[in-house]
């Protein structure tokens, strides 16, 4: 009989035990894992299996005026090998307020969106300063209990705006990309990031350790939902997109429908675009003589956080990290800031040049110190332009 069948019989244990492994996801709350195994990695075009929400482009835009020399300079022959190996999709460079270099790859065009993913930190440290400017948060020493439910009580009472911004909140997020099991891999795949957020514990003393880690990123969204009314996606629309006349309309994508942003991640726009925040940050927070976010604000993201250096291990304080942007202090010269993504997504600022460079991609090079060789090689290489 087909019963006594061996090959049924392994047929049916294998049956069962993916029955049981699926009921053990369930009890655990872990079926995030099966999206992360379908998709298998992070992608520039992940708004694509995400829902999303708009980031509005205003009925002003206006797009960047083009230098008289566009496109005059290329990159050298290294340069372009480089970024090829590492599947570039866009390099952007403005000079002195202009579009003075641009070039696209692999079907990429000024008009496409590309994932941020941790650049959209950068972004919601801005609003976290328009909301500050506004007097929508009244500092950055405040308790995050004055604005989310949870964090009076066992230790997370201590932690505060400013050590959200700092990366310095003691929560215990693992900031591990390639494990499927990880928080990281959770928030990104998951449906629920409030829940993933308060089932966090404090295992270190808020603002003594830096850390990177994207749970401090998304409470800082759920605070400007909270202090503004807004979500960070319609604060970004009416605060940022609109008065930087940002051409395109963004996604940032959600945990779920009708959810919340990846704050920590995932803004979806042009290269264009992006640059515009870097200009509002080397103009110390105005634009068409608007002040959008208190110069006090800009210098203060600005500057070295100073604190234990929990990434490296080191005894040197932090100098490479300000308010969720990364900082290159005295690099020829100059105090560089950018933000930047897993991907190698890049938006640098170099303001004693009054220069901007976006790179946007699907892959990085290797880290050289606290920063990687494909953002260090278009700096060198735009530098002298």
């Amino acid at each position: 009989m087909i019963f006594n069948d061996k090959y049924f019989q392994v047929f049916l244990i294998i049956i069962c035990l993916l029955i049981t492994l699926h009921l053990l996801l369930v009890i655990v709350d872990k079926t995030y894992v099966y999206r992360a195994l379908y998709y298998n990695y992070v992608d520039t075009d992940d708004y694509k299996i995400f829902h999303n929400k708009t980031i509005v482009r205003s009925q002003y835009a206006s797009e960047w005026t083009l230098s008289e020399d566009y496109n005059q300079k290329q990159l050298s022959p290294a340069t372009e090998a480089l970024l090829d190996s590492l599947e570039t999709l866009a390099v952007l460079v403005i000079k002195n307020d202009k579009l003075y270099f641009e070039k696209y790859y692999q079907g990429y065009n000024e008009n496409t969106l590309s994932n941020s993913f941790s650049v959209a930190k950068s972004f919601v440290s801005a609003l976290v300063g328009i909301a500050l400017t506004e007097g929508k948060i009244k500092g950055i020493d405040q308790p995050v209990s004055d604005y989310l439910k949870g964090f009076d009580r066992n230790g997370k009472e201590k932690i505060t705006i400013r050590h959200l911004l700092t990366m310095s909140s003691g929560l215990n997020w693992d900031e591990t990309y390639a494990n499927l099991f990880s928080i990281t891999t959770e928030a990104y795949y998951g449906r629920d990031l409030e829940k993933i957020i308060q089932k966090l514990k404090v295992v270190e003393e808020p603002g003594k350790i830096f850390r990177y880690k994207g749970c401090d990123t998304q409470i800082l969204s759920f605070i400007i939902k909270q202090a503004t009314g807004m979500s960070v996606a319609e604060y970004a629309t009416e605060k940022l997109w609109k008065p930087l006349g940002c051409t395109s309309t963004a996604l940032w994508s959600m945990d779920r429908k009708d959810g919340n942003e990846k704050a920590y991640c995932c803004i979806n726009a042009t290269a264009r675009d992006f640059a515009r925040l870097a200009k509002l940050y080397m103009q110390k927070g105005t634009w068409n003589n608007d002040t959008i976010i208190a110069p006090s604000y800009i210098e203060s993201s600005l500057s070295p956080i100073l604190l234990k250096d929990g990434e490296s291990g080191g005894d040197s304080p932090v100098d490479y990290y300000g308010y969720q942007w990364w900082l290159l202090p005295g690099y020829k010269g100059s105090n560089i800031f950018y933000a930047r993504g897993i991907l190698g997504q890049y938006i640098i600022a170099i303001p004693e040049q009054k220069k901007i460079i976006v790179r946007l991609g699907k892959k990085r090079g290797p880290k050289i110190g606290h920063h990687y060789k494909e953002m260090l090689t278009l700096i060198d290489e735009c530098y002298a332009w």
